[in-house]
C-alpha cells in the first residue's frame, strides 16, 4: 500500500510537521508535531485520519514540544530513538519498521545532528528531520553532534535512488520538497569529495 505524506509549516522556526497515512484504512503517523500539534490534529480531522503513532526524527525541543498534546488528544504511541527520546513507547533502531495502516515505514538511524536522529523511509520518499534539508544539512556543532557521523549519514542518503523525494524538517531551501537527485546536483554538503572537505564546509 502506497502511503501518503502531507506537509505543513509548524512553529516559528520554519519547522515542518508531517502526516503520513494509509489512504485505505485512514490510519496515520504524525511526525514531529513541533510547536503546533493542533494544526496536525486539524489536518488529520480534515483527512479523516486516525493518528496511531507520533514519531520524532530527533529529540530537539522544536520538534518534540507538541508530543504531549498530540498524544493526549489521540491516545497514540510515541516512537523515537531512545538516545534522543528515552521515554518513547516504541524505541526505534536501525532497521525498525513502523506499520501505518496497510503500509510500512522503514527506520534509518542517521546520527550526526543528534545521537538518535532517524530518517523515515517510504518506498518513494524520506522524511529527513534535521539530517538533510533542501540544499543544506543539519548543524554539527551542538551538544551531542558528531560531524563525522553526519557525513556518513548523508552519504547513506545520497546513495538512495535519485527519484526519492526528500521531505525535510525545516523550510530552509528554495522549495519545500526536493529529490535525492536534485540534492546530489545542488546541495554543496552532498557534493563534498571526502569527509575532510565536508568538515571544513560544515564547521567552517
Amino acid at each position: 500500500m502506497e502511503l501518503q505524506i502531507l506537509q505543513r509549516i509548524a512553529g516559528r522556526s520554519d519547522n515542518f510537521s508531517y502526516l503520513v497515512f494509509c489512504p485505505e484504512t485512514r490510519r496515520g503517523m504524525a511526525v514531529d508535531p513541533a510547536c503546533d500539534p493542533d494544526g496536525l490534529l486539524s489536518l488529520a480531522r480534515e483527512q479523516e485520519v486516525t493518528i496511531e503513532i507520533v514519531a520524532n526524527t530527533h529529540g530537539h525541543l522544536d520538534h518534540i514540544s507538541g508530543n504531549d498534546t498530540l498524544l493526549a488528544a489521540t491516545g497514540a504511541k510515541l516512537a523515537a530513538h531512545p538516545d534522543d527520546v528515552p521515554q518513547a513507547d516504541i524505541p526505534l533502531q536501525e532497521g525498525s519498521s513502523i506499520p501505518v495502516g496497510d503500509g510500512m515505514v522503514e527506520v534509518l538511524h542517521t546520527p550526526g545532528h543528534t545521537p538518535g536522529g532517524v530518517v523515515f523511509r517510504l518506498p518513494d520518499a524520506i522524511v529527513t528531520g534535521d539530517t538533510l534539508f533542501v540544499s543544506r544539512c543539519g548543524r554539527a556543532d551542538l551538544a551531542g553532534s558528531d560531524v563525522r557521523m553526519l557525513y556518513r549519514s548523508l552519504q547513506r542518503l545520497k546513495a538512495l535512488p535519485p527519484e526519492t523525494k526528500v521531505y525535510p524538517g525545516h523550510n530552509y531551501g528554495p522549495q519545500p520538497v526536493s529529490t535525492i537527485g536534485w540534492e546530489q546536483e545542488n546541495n554543496e554538503f552532498l557534493r563534498c569529495a571526502d569527509v575532510d572537505s565536508f568538515i571544513r564546509l560544515r564547521m567552517g
